[in-house]
């Protein structure tokens, strides 16, 4: 019964806004995938030292005729190879395809995720003006967004779970970071890296657009900018 009871909950937490195993897009669902490959390995080897384990206490006698050193170099270099190799090779596979996701990097939408204690402030590089916004980032659905993350104090992580990696934000330094939403919607993101007292609250909101919503998105956090910074200007 706990079997069938823990199998359940696991099941249970595959999903939700923070879940890596409920991908919104093709970058997500490949660190999705790589999971289930890497915890269907772990399985494995898991299932392996367990049956010599149990042959061991089954059956007793068994294995005598090999030594302690036959024993260590059998079961712990030789035995986990036939898994650990494949499992690498194809970790490496998915990260060169990540890489080559939607071109070259020209392509792409350029965005600049900038982070202070604590909070997440955006800059979107090919709209004229270079507008901004705070604790919201919108995006366009279907195409491919390279989001440029660093820092003005210490170290944070930008993550979306369900579109992506997480990468570090390094001051002084600017890391990228390849995202795409399959369709429009509404995602969360956050900062995985502890970051002080305020790190708990340092959230952010994804928003994937149709293309005219993308634009009046973007129409909308222009004229906000202009605004903040007329605002600044004045005594």
């Amino acid at each position: 019964m706990f079997p069938l009871i823990a199998a359940a909950g696991g099941l249970a937490s595959c999903s939700g806004e923070l879940s890596t195993l409920s991908p919104a897009g093709p970058v997500a669902g490949s660190v999705a995938t790589l999971w289930w490959v890497m915890a269907s390995g772990a399985a494995l080897l898991f299932a392996l030292v367990m049956g010599l384990f149990l042959l061991t206490v089954l059956r007793p006698g068994f294995g005598r005729s090999l030594s302690p050193r036959a024993w260590i170099v059998g079961g712990a270099l030789v035995l986990p190879l036939p898994v650990l190799v494949p499992l690498l090779v194809y970790s490496f596979e998915q990260g060169e395809r990540l890489l080559m996701l939607g071109g070259p990097e020209g392509d792409a939408v350029r965005i600049e995720a900038r982070a202070t204690m604590w909070q997440w402030q955006f800059f979107y590089l090919d709209e004229p003006g270079q507008p901004s916004t705070i604790a919201s980032l919108d995006i366009p659905a279907g195409a491919v967004v390279d989001v440029m993350a660093t820092s003005e104090d210490v170290i944070h992580s930008f993550w979306i779970p369900r579109l992506g990696g997480k990468i570090d934000a390094i001051p002084g330094h600017r890391a990228r970071l390849r995202l795409l939403a399959d369709a429009p919607g509404t995602y969360s993101g956050l900062c995985a890296e502890y970051c002080g007292l305020g790190h708990m609250r340092m959230s952010f909101t994804v928003r994937a657009h149709e293309p005219e919503d993308y634009k009046r998105a973007m129409d909308a956090a222009r004229a906000a900018s202009v605004h903040a910074e007329s605002r600044a200007r004045q005594p």
